[in-house]
């Protein structure tokens, strides 16, 4: 009785893959108290070590095919990632039209705001008679027909703002009020969502 119980024991501890390999001859006889055992034959953990190792290189050749499959795909001319590639690489010529209007754009945007600051710097300045003030209104209520409004760069309430900073020096006759109230209302009137106009503003 023993003896059943250390070969039932050794048979819970052992390792499974020892209980893997077919165990042909290997035949335990239990009768009363006694036991007799034939030995299974001698190649027993060479067949065992070599189905392991065969194994592992089934793997290892299913793992690396699995990585070479996946390189080609990304690789692939079709994949998208090389589509993403491609693109950022290499601009369309869309793109590179909508880029050239861009620059054209805020490069017109500057010179009409360069047109902007010559004129008020001049009206707050140098001018000084009526004539010059008004001449100086006119230019920039016609500046703002031109641009369809104001130049980035160049903010209304900033603009009213040095224009009054000039008014209140003193010297400001009624026709200079009137040609800075028909500036305000242009630009009101050109910022004006429903005023139709193209500006062919790309931004």
């Amino acid at each position: 009785m023993k003896s059943v119980i250390l070969i039932l024991l050794a048979a819970a501890t052992a390792p499974a893959a020892s209980f893997v390999a077919p165990l042909a001859g290997n035949v335990i006889a239990i009768s009363g108290t006694s036991t007799q055992s034939f030995a299974a034959p001698r190649d027993l953990d060479e067949h065992i070590a070599a189905t392991a190792a065969a194994s592992r290189r089934d793997m290892l050749a299913t793992t690396l095919a699995t990585l070479a499959t996946s390189t080609i795909a990304v690789l692939s001319p079709t994949s998208p990632a090389l589509a993403i590639e491609t693109y950022l690489t290499e601009p369309t010529e869309e793109f590179k039209e909508s880029e050239r209007q861009r620059l054209e754009f805020r490069k017109k945007q500057l010179s009409l705001k360069a047109d902007f600051v010559k004129v008020l710097a001049r009206l707050t300045t140098e001018s000084s008679t009526e004539e010059q003030l008004e001449n100086d209104l006119k230019e920039l209520k016609a500046l703002v027909i031109q641009t369809g409004g104001l130049p980035l760069g160049i903010k209304k309430e900033d603009m009213y703002k040095i224009i009054r900073t000039k008014k209140a020096k003193g010297f400001w006759p009624t026709n200079v009020e009137i040609a800075y109230q028909k500036l305000k209302a242009e630009i009101a009137y050109q910022q004006s969502p429903n005023t139709e106009k193209d500006l062919e503003n790309p931004l």
